[in-house]
C-alpha cells in the first residue's frame, strides 16, 4: 500500500484521469495543469527507468527505456497517419529527423558540458562508440538519404521494393547492435569510472514486486507523456504560429518533450560519472528510433497504399552530416570534453535557427 501511494505512481494515474475527462480539450486552466502533470509523469518514468535500470543492469536498463519510448512513438505516428492520409506523407521522416537531431546534439551535448563542469573528464568505452555510430551511420544513409537522389521513384520517396529492402536493413542492423550490446560484446557498454569497478555495474537487489510495479508504471508514464503531448500540440501550434513562427516547431517540440525521459535519464548518469550509460542511451534511443519506426511505418503504408515520404532536403542532409561527424570526432578518444558538448549545442541551435529562416 505504501508504494501505491508513491508520487510517481499517483501522478501518472491524475493524468490518465484528466486526459479521459476530455477537460483539457476545452479549458486553458486544465491545459496549465496537464502541462505540470507532463512533467512531473516525465519524471515519473525517469524514476522507475532507473528502478529497472538497477534490477537488470547495463545495458539492458537503457534498451528498455529507449525500445519503451520508441514503440510508442511509433504507434502515435501511425495513428496520425492513417487518420490524416497523404497529408502526413512527410510525418514519419520530420518526426525521425527532429529526434535524431535532439539525441545526437542535444542530449550527447548536454551529457559531454555538464558531465565535463563536474567531474573535467570522464572516460567510455572507444568501442560502444564505434559499434553504435557504425550502426547509426549506415540507418541514417538508407532511411533519410539515399530516398533523395533514387530515381525509381519521382520525389523523396522510396519505391516498394526499395522500401522493403530499407526496412529490412534497418531491423537486421538494430537486431545485430542490440546482439553487441547485450551478449557478444556486452563488456564495452559497461559503466566503469574512476570511483566504479566490475561490481558497481551488476544490479542491486529489488524484489520482484517493486520490479514489475516499476516496468508497469515506466509503461503508463510513457505512454501519458506521448498522449498529453499530443492534446496539448495544437494548444503548441497556436502559440508558436501567434509569433510568426514556422508550424515545422511544432514537431521539434513535442519530439522534444517525448524524448525528456532519455534526456533527463542521461544527464542524471553524466553527473553520476556514468558517462557511458549516457552514450548508451543517446545512441542507443537514436538507433531505436529510427530503426524501428521506419520499419513499422512503411509496413503500414504498403499494406494501405500509402505515400511516405522519407528524402531530406539538401540543407537537413548537410545539418544531419555536420552533426553525425561532429560526434564521431567527439568521442573518438574515450574521453569526454566541455568544448564537444558547446559544439554540438551550437549545431542543436543551428538546426533550430535555420528552421525559422531558412
Amino acid at each position: 500500500m505504501k508504494q501505491l501511494l508513491q508520487w510517481t505512481i499517483i501522478i501518472p494515474i491524475l493524468s490518465w484521469v484528466l486526459f479521459f475527462s476530455g477537460l483539457v480539450d476545452n479549458s486553458s486552466i486544465f491545459q496549465i495543469v496537464a502541462s505540470i502533470l507532463l512533467i512531473l509523469s516525465v519524471m515519473s518514468a525517469v524514476h522507475h527507468s532507473e528502478i529497472i535500470a538497477e534490477r537488470v543492469g547495463e545495458p539492458y536498463g537503457t534498451i528498455i527505456l529507449a525500445i519503451s519510448i520508441t514503440v510508442i512513438e511509433v504507434s502515435i505516428i501511425i495513428s496520425l497517419m492513417m487518420s490524416e492520409g497523404s497529408a502526413a506523407a512527410s510525418l514519419a521522416r520530420d518526426t525521425v529527423f527532429a529526434a535524431t537531431m535532439l539525441i545526437l546534439n542535444g542530449i550527447i551535448g548536454l551529457c559531454l558540458l555538464i558531465g565535463g563542469l563536474k567531474h573535467y573528464e570522464q572516460n567510455f568505452s572507444v568501442s560502444s562508440v564505434t559499434i553504435g555510430l557504425v550502426s547509426l551511420v549506415s540507418i541514417i544513409v538508407f532511411t533519410l538519404v539515399f530516398p533523395t537522389f533514387t530515381e525509381s521513384v519521382l520525389g523523396s520517396y522510396y519505391s516498394v521494393p526499395q522500401l522493403v529492402f530499407a526496412s529490412a536493413a534497418c531491423l537486421i542492423i538494430y537486431a545485430s547492435f542490440l546482439f553487441a550490446q547485450t551478449s557478444r560484446y556486452r563488456q564495452y557498454f559497461l559503466t566503469i569510472g574512476d570511483d566504479e569497478n566490475e561490481d558497481a555495474a551488476e544490479p542491486i537487489a529489488i524484489n520482484n514486486k517493486v520490479f514489475f510495479t516499476s516496468l508497469t508504471f515506466l509503461i503508463v508514464s510513457l505512454g501519458i507523456v506521448v498522449l498529453l503531448a499530443k492534446t496539448l500540440s495544437p494548444t503548441i501550434e497556436s502559440i508558436i504560429v501567434s509569433y510568426s513562427l514556422p508550424k515545422t516547431l511544432v514537431g521539434v517540440v513535442i519530439a522534444a518533450i517525448i524524448l525528456l525521459p532519455e534526456a533527463i535519464a542521461a544527464i542524471i548518469a553524466a553527473r553520476k560519472n556514468r558517462l557511458q550509460t549516457s552514450i548508451n542511451l543517446a545512441l542507443g534511443s537514436a538507433l531505436a528510433s529510427i530503426g524501428l519506426t521506419i520499419p513499422s511505418v512503411a509496413a503500414v503504408c504498403i499494406m494501405m497504399d500509402m505515400p511516405i515520404i522519407l528524402g531530406l532536403d539538401i540543407k537537413s542532409i548537410v545539418l544531419l552530416a555536420l552533426s553525425v561527424f561532429t560526434v564521431m570526432l567527439s568521442l573518438s578518444k574515450g574521453k569526454s570534453n566541455i568544448v564537444y558538448g558547446v559544439v554540438l549545442l551550437v549545431n542543436l541551435f543551428a538546426f533550430v535557427f535555420l528552421m525559422i529562416y531558412p
